[in-house]
């Protein structure tokens, strides 16, 4: 396959109509083979870096390659935040978008929630732009899109007035703490986090602290049987603290706390699998004990794994589409023949509880198990044929979801 990188949008529209077979290339922190075609991969990279502030209408206009930190960064400078950032600053907006990407927090959405438009080229060549406030019953399903319906080029994102975070590490969290006392614990910060390695009975807390809210968690002291972590951590055991933001309290802007690794830091180790799942928050418990009884078949081949929440919203693929989600999140090592049959075991616990896998991430459910949980599933197939008649924009991850003859 051929890489192209066009420095316009007329020049990314010119290589769209002319291509057969053709699909969108983010950051390629994917996991799965939801980028891969035998055609033409087309990244936006090489696009002018747009990022045009509107103050009146509290937006920002994006182009879709920028990452989140360079965004973030230009935001924070004119005074404007978005609500929320994933663990990982260098992936770009489009691409987390289109795959349902999320941080951590009751109350905060995932990341293309924050979508008020996009634009995207469609497999003629044009250039589509939908519109949330235009009222356009569609635009639900443009958003997490999965790149089949084009190749977007911009978004629009909705803004919040910049603010401060403080973040705070607790060690060893009982588990009985964790399983009894779920909603206060993950409801203690702006956004919580919890690590775990599935097999000591004993959990790591992130709480992402906004300045100006109420703190509801004892900072500097005991907190549910956890104790403040002596120095600085890094979510995966025995990596550099170094790429890791800033901790123990030290106050800073929502760019540099919210995510959990740097932007100018390798954020893992390079060599790992990813797997994830939402499930409906009432599941939390019955999950946790579930993946406590696998602790000793997880355990050898984890890196690390992490608890988060995750709040509802309208888009129709989104893994937490209208209903408040906890997400369990695995990075494995590169190993796909010992993580594969970990994998399977976890599904056979956590499928029956209702889990939703990560778009771009590996997970042996099939896809009429995944099929099953999103109501507007028809729905987007319908809008899938009908912007893309001839599947330019398919490949065969998409073929295995969406088959031709539905």
């Amino acid at each position: 396959m051929r890489v192209r990188r066009p420095r316009t949008v007329a020049g990314l529209q010119a290589i769209v109509a002319e291509g057969t077979r053709v699909r969108a290339l983010g950051t390629g922190h994917s996991f799965n083979r939801i980028a891969d075609t035998q055609g033409e991969l087309i990244s936006t990279a090489g696009l002018p870096p747009v990022t045009n502030i509107d103050s009146s209408a509290g937006t920002v206009t994006v182009a879709a390659g920028v990452t989140y930190g360079d965004l973030a960064q230009r935001l924070n400078a004119a005074g404007w935040a978005l609500p929320n950032l994933g663990s990982l600053p260098h992936i770009s907006v489009a691409g987390a978008c289109a795959t349902a990407t999320h941080g951590s927090g009751d109350r905060n959405q995932n990341l293309p929630a924050a979508v008020r438009a996009v634009d995207l080229v469609t497999a003629d060549g044009s250039l589509l732009t939908l519109n949330r406030d235009a009222g356009q019953a569609r635009f639900p399903g443009v958003v997490v899109a999965l790149g089949a319906l084009g190749v977007v080029t911009a978004l629009t994102l909705d803004l919040v007035p910049a603010f401060a975070v403080r973040q705070y590490v607790y060690d060893d969290l009982p588990a009985r703490e964790l399983t009894g006392h779920f909603d206060e614990i993950m409801g203690a910060a702006y956004s919580v986090s919890v690590f775990t390695l599935w097999r000591s009975g004993r959990h790591q807390v992130w709480l992402k602290h906004r300045d100006g809210d109420p703190e509801r968690f004892a900072a500097g002291r005991s907190w549910h049987g956890a104790r403040p972590a002596d120095g600085p951590r890094n979510p995966v055991p025995g990596m550099p603290v170094a790429a890791t933001t800033q901790q123990q309290g030290v106050p800073g802007p929502w760019h540099e706390r919210l995510p959990h690794f740097r932007i100018g830091f390798t954020p893992s180790t390079g060599a790992e699998l990813q797997t994830e799942y939402l499930l409906p928050r009432r599941a939390a418990v019955p999950a946790i004990e579930a993946l406590t009884s696998l602790g000793a078949l997880i355990a050898p081949v984890l890196q690390t794994s992490e608890i988060r929440t995750v709040a509802a919203d309208e888009a129709w693929l989104s893994t937490a589409y209208r209903q408040d989600s906890v997400a369990f999140h695995f990075t494995w090592i590169l190993d796909p023949g010992a993580a594969r049959p970990v994998i399977a075991a976890i599904e056979a616990e956590l499928v029956p509880l209702g889990a939703r896998p990560h778009w771009g991430k590996v997970s042996g459910m099939a896809p009429q198990a995944v099929r099953a949980r999103y109501p507007r599933w028809d729905d987007f197939g319908a809008l899938a044929r009908s912007l893309d008649p001839g599947g330019k924009f398919r490949n065969d991850f998409l073929d295995s979801y969406f088959p031709r003859g539905d």
